[in-house]
């Protein structure tokens, strides 16, 4: 079958018989295109918004049974609910000087000026201007010079406005415009993941400060059980296996303090990383308790009915499947004529006697059209529509990605809790069982090996505790930031500070678009 033929290409066709010689003057056929034209409207398919079959209203059941009811909490500043003021001033340093957050922002602005472009679009869209001047002679009378010579000079400019007949200028303002909310989402996305990632690493830093000192305090404990056994070794009371051996369990200890000082150190420098600041002090360590902050008892989340598409990767992804999607538009937009009114103006002077002045208008419309790049044309469409599909697939692969973060992390954040709660009977009893055993050593019904295991168990059940505990609020922390919390509108000036305003206007006109607010995301665009 042979393929469809372009419509503006059959009317042609109509226009010639079976031998296909003209049959139609060629003022009827300027008509019918005329016609044609002007009953055109956009090209290209309207967007509609992507969906699932089961993302509307889903939420994960096991975050469902923790929460309250929806609007009875507020998941804008969840970091606050550990009440440490250490945290609250690295997530504002973060916040104020990560240099990829300042770069997403940048982006932000970019787009903005990339949709300035698409607008220009609608505009008379070629604008030039010409202007010569010179001084002559006039050759054939061969008269001496300054006797015949003389100077001329023209000047000129022309204008040029391609009507916007097929959509193609519209198309690329809707494409700009679904790009710059991307950009926008995008950035937001990122500053919840800067957020909750100097989150984890304090957590992780007052968790290694915390292994630490447990460690610290074991081998201050062992240390003292070894001069005891070293004592009575002396004294005839024991033999020398006790003393190896708790000389070997003290040794063991201490040799875990320079992995954990050296883990402190890691983690510092990857939170003044986070901070754009080298590696060194970080003075707002010293604003919190020097402890690990508690979780609290009972978690405060507000879920939304949409709380997957509430997410700023989830919006990014529809908006970017919504700028490809026009695209497709443009493309189609090359299959047909491009007509642009044209006009020009010019002026030439002369000082020769006898000469006038020229002065030269012209109006009058321009056609374009690919009539022999069909072929290239309808490749590009397909190309177009292909990346459309794939945005629309990695939308849907987004959307599952976030239900399975979201559910993943509530049941991280319910076993964690479930397995502190042992976790604390077990080191509580870990602690009774080395009482017993020193007494019972002391009393002579035990021998040393029963303290030695009873001090060990101790170590281990006490390090697992805290182990767990940092993971427990890590885990609190992933859930928030699997919902999405810590999402804060954007406001002016967010997505460059003053120091880089002040650069970019001394380089570049900016006008108003560095300090203008963000526009909000229209409810009928990516996501109604």
């Amino acid at each position: 079958m042979a393929p469809p033929r372009h419509p503006l290409r059959r009317s042609l066709d109509a226009a010639r018989g079976p031998s296909g010689r003209r049959k139609m003057s060629l003022r009827p056929l300027l008509c019918s295109v005329t016609l044609a034209l002007a009953g055109c409207t956009t090209l290209g398919p309207d967007f509609t918004p992507p969906r699932t079959d089961w993302e509307e209203g889903w939420t994960s059941p096991t975050l469902a049974r923790l929460a309250p009811p929806p609007g009875g909490a507020d998941n804008t500043l969840w970091w606050r609910q550990f009440k440490d003021p250490a945290l609250d001033a690295l997530i504002s340093a973060a916040m104020a000087e990560n240099r990829d957050l300042k770069v997403s922002g940048l982006r932000v602005l970019e787009a903005r000026a990339q949709l300035g472009i698409a607008n220009a679009g609608l505009k008379p869209q070629l604008i030039e201007g010409t202007a010569s001047a010179g001084y002559g002679a006039n050759a054939p009378d061969f008269a001496p010079i300054g006797k015949s010579d003389f100077a001329f000079a023209s000047a000129g400019a022309n204008a040029a406005w391609e009507l916007d007949f097929w959509g193609r200028f519209r198309r690329g303002v809707e494409s700009a415009d679904a790009n710059y909310f991307a950009n926008v989402a995008n950035f937001d996305d990122f500053a919840i993941i800067l957020r909750a990632e100097v989150a984890r690493l304090y957590i992780s830093y007052r968790t290694t400060e915390a292994q630490l000192k447990i460690t610290q305090e074991n081998a201050a404990l062992q240390k003292r059980s070894v001069e005891i056994t070293e004592v009575l070794f002396r004294n005839g009371a024991e033999g020398e296996l006790d003393v190896v051996q708790a000389r070997t369990q003290y040794l063991a200890t201490i040799a875990a303090i320079p992995q954990l000082e050296a883990g402190l150190q890691q983690t510092r420098n990857a939170i003044t990383e986070l901070l754009g600041r080298p590696p060194g002090p970080l003075p707002e360590l010293a604003l919190g308790p020097q402890a690990l902050p508690t979780t609290p008892a009972g978690i405060t989340l507000e879920l939304p009915a949409d709380l997957l598409r509430r997410r700023p990767d989830v919006r990014a992804a529809a908006y970017r499947a919504a700028a490809q999607s026009a695209q497709i538009g443009i493309a189609q937009s090359e299959l047909y004529p491009s007509l642009a009114l044209t006009g020009s103006i010019g002026v030439t002077t002369t000082s020769l006697g006898g000469a006038s002045n020229i002065v030269t208008l012209g109006v009058g419309p321009a056609l374009r059209w690919n009539l022999f790049d069909f072929g290239r044309i309808h490749g590009n469409v397909q190309v177009q529509d292909a990346r459309l599909e794939q945005a629309l697939q990695a939308y849907q692969q987004q959307v599952v990605s976030a239900a399975r973060e979201v559910d993943s992390a509530a049941i991280a954040f319910v076993k964690s809790h479930e397995e502190d709660v042992i976790l604390d009977q077990s080191q509580q009893a870990a602690k009774r069982a080395l009482d017993i055993a020193q007494t019972g050593y002391r009393e002579g019904f035990n021998d040393f090996q029963r303290v030695l295991d009873a001090q060990a168990a101790l170590f281990r059940q006490q390090e697992s505790f805290v182990i767990n505990r940092g993971q427990h609020a890590s885990d609190l922390i992933a859930v928030y930031k699997a919902i999405g919390g810590g999402w804060l509108p954007s406001a002016e000036g967010d997505y460059a500070d003053a120091e880089t305003r002040a650069r970019m206007r001394a380089r570049s006109n900016w006008g108003r678009l560095l300090d203008a607010p963000a526009a909000p995301a229209p409810q009928d665009a990516a996501h109604p």
